[in-house]
């Protein structure tokens, strides 16, 4: 595959302005100095701003993107992760032509349609018919082009009532709908989007998506997709870039890329998460994540069991019944399910192991997180003597089936879990 974009040293910076200002001078003490001089005196102390005349004004040069380097292949779907404020967004307006690089150089070769926020590259005042026609031309489309794709997008956008509404009386969802529908069907050869399917309904994502996978899968176009929500850069995309503080720190494959981002997270969270005090000298030691065999590991195959493993302490002050339980999360911070152990009894001080044995074919591919937690049941209520919170992470993959029907799944399918359930199919009578 040939090279489609290419980004050379790119930097790009802005000057943020900073102002310091000392005390005002109140109105009142103003008016009890001098009652007759009070529009003297306020000219006087004030600017024409309403700012103190000796307000100080400094500026800082705020780096948002620094030495960024990547080559992106056609046909290829990159998707960019990162907290708020790493670069993501000012990434795509320079390559999308909307802003200039401080410095570096990008070369690309095709027609770029940016989504970058709803509505991009509208005009309020005119129709959405108007609005389909004049994206194509700033594409750089004929007439006669975008003609041919017109009925395609209009029934993509669903938008048939409010074709000839100006825009501006669009819902956000109406707009959305209608700008997807523009950028994807008037074949740019690269597409660049920027969390804009948040605004859209369930449905219409999904449909999204699957039309972003045929583009790029079906056409060969390029499409760089930013997103927080995590499934849906791992799932449709095939590389990931992790950008951090303006600098890109990761690069791979979109799965290995969504892995990366969130242990730097979770790390990052306990890091910074105040430890709870214990009670008396009951502790949490390690925990972590073994096959069958006792080797620990990070990842795990959809058809293979694990272990989930916790060692914590006892003390000789714990009266009565305690229960370790473990708290397994999505990375979208979906809350998969809880387990604790059966027995609920007190146990003699000491240093304990706690194994939970999970089935294979329980959990659906993707990345989870696995809180611990002890909790002691005295008659009333109940006493948390710690939760380390996504103390761990795990990769769930697919299986590689030769035959991907032998377990009844024809491929990716939604939802936390997947499990293999045991079924009874009989006929009831011949026809």
């Amino acid at each position: 595959m040939s090279t489609i974009i290419k980004v050379e040293d790119v930097s790009k910076s802005y000057l943020i302005s900073h102002q310091k200002q000392e005390r005002y001078v109140a109105l009142r003490d103003v008016i009890a100095d001098n009652a007759k001089s009070f529009g003297r005196r306020i000219a006087h102390f004030m600017g024409r701003n309403g700012q103190a005349k000796n307000s100080q004004v400094t500026q800082e040069e705020f780096w948002a993107l620094k030495d960024i380097s990547l080559e992106i292949k056609e046909g290829e779907r990159v998707g960019i992760i990162g907290r708020n404020g790493a670069g993501k967004t000012t990434l795509l307006k320079i390559l999308g032509r909307i802003t200039e690089p401080t410095n570096g150089k990008i070369t690309i070769d095709g027609r770029v349609a940016s989504l970058l926020e709803v509505g991009t590259g509208f005009h309020p005042e005119l129709t959405g018919r108007e609005n389909i026609f004049l994206n194509g031309a700033i594409l750089g489309m004929s007439r006669s082009e975008i003609k041919r794709k017109f009925d395609e997008i209009v029934d993509f956008a669903e938008v048939t009532q409010f074709l000839d509404t100006p825009v501006k009386r669009y819902s956000s969802g109406m707009y959305v709908r209608l700008a997807f529908a523009v950028a994807a069907h008037l074949e740019p050869e690269i597409l660049l989007m920027d969390e804009v399917l948040a605004v859209g309904d369930i449905q219409f994502q999904k449909k999204c998506l699957r039309k972003m996978e045929d583009v790029s899968n079906k056409e060969g176009r390029t499409v760089l997709f930013v997103s927080h929500n995590l499934a849906s850069v791992s799932n449709l995309c095939t590389k990931g870039l992790v950008l951090e503080k303006g600098r890109i720190v990761f690069k791979s494959t979109a799965t290995e890329a969504v892995i990366y981002y969130t242990k730097q997270q979770i790390d990052r969270e306990n890091d910074s998460q105040e430890e709870r005090t214990e009670i008396g000298t009951t502790r949490f030691i390690s925990a972590r994540i073994t096959d069958r065999n006792g080797h620990s590991i990070t990842s795990v195959r959809i058809d293979e069991p694990f272990i989930v493993e916790m060692i914590f302490e006892i003390g000789s002050d714990v009266n009565n019944a305690v229960v370790p339980n473990y708290h397994f999360t999505t990375a979208e911070g979906i809350y998969a399910f809880g387990t604790a152990t059966r027995e609920m009894e007190k146990i003699a001080p000491g240093i304990y192991v706690a194994k939970c044995h999970v089935p294979q074919n329980l959990l659906n591919e993707g990345m989870f997180t696995i809180g611990f937690a002890l909790t002691e049941f005295p008659k009333l209520g109940h006493i948390v003597h710690f939760y380390k919170q996504h103390y761990l992470t795990l990769n769930v993959q697919d299986a590689v089936l030769d035959n991907p029907y032998r377990h009844g799944y024809g491929g990716p399918i939604p939802g936390v879990i997947r499990p293999l359930l045991d079924w009874e199919v009989k006929r009831m009578k011949s026809i």
